[in-house]
């Protein structure tokens, strides 16, 4: 029988706070990311780009078949399949997850990969070929200067930008540091004395 506070291994068990993290970031990032297209496509649906903070930024809609900066055009349901598996394998570390880093980034990325997926599964032209909702375009209309992106868009690349971070600073998801090569050799060194 184990004691209150441990796993049935023995193990001392963590509160889920991580897990709750995760999913508390990517419910509010995903609720952001739906308010904004629905309001992006009754607002902007067929007008000229609205110019914004002095021309900083431009709210124009767009229709996109492919993934973040118009790559895979016309592979909308490869990148459907991607996002499912996105989904998955975050959902497959949940309970590995010990670092408020990872919980948030993953939070990020579970966000973006789910509000565009929700695109491509109900959006037109139909489900696993939806087109994705853009509105979001800087400093010049269209895309002219830079991609035109959505909130879901932002999640997927700040997350990653933090889990890459995370990755070079040696943090894993797990709350564990990576050893180096140097440390390795080490204890390999101190284990054959």
């Amino acid at each position: 029988m184990s004691g209150e506070g441990t796993d049935r291994d023995g193990s001392a068990a963590l509160p889920p706070r991580r897990g709750i993290l995760l999913a508390g970031t990517a419910l509010l990032v995903y609720a952001l990311d739906l308010v904004t297209k629905v309001l992006a496509t009754a607002n902007l649906e067929g007008r000229p780009p609205v110019r914004v903070l002095g021309g900083l930024v431009y709210l124009d809609l767009v229709r996109n078949p492919g993934a973040a900066f118009s790559m895979a055009t016309g592979m909308t349901w490869v990148l459907t399949l991607v996002a499912i598996g996105v989904v998955v394998a975050i959902v497959w570390i949940v309970p590995k997850l010990r670092s408020v880093g990872w919980a948030i980034g993953l939070g990020l990325v579970l966000a973006g990969a789910l509000g565009n997926l929700t695109d491509r599964l109900f959006r037109a032209p139909g489900a696993f070929e939806g087109h994705v909702v853009d509105f979001v375009s800087v400093f010049g209309p269209g895309g002219q200067y830079f991609p035109v992106f959505n909130v879901a868009d932002s999640g997927i690349s700040v997350g990653g930008v933090l889990i890459v971070l995370l990755a070079v600073l040696g943090r894993e998801y797990d709350g564990t540091l990576t050893k180096t090569k140097k440390q390795r050799a080490q204890e390999q060194e101190a284990a054959g004395e």
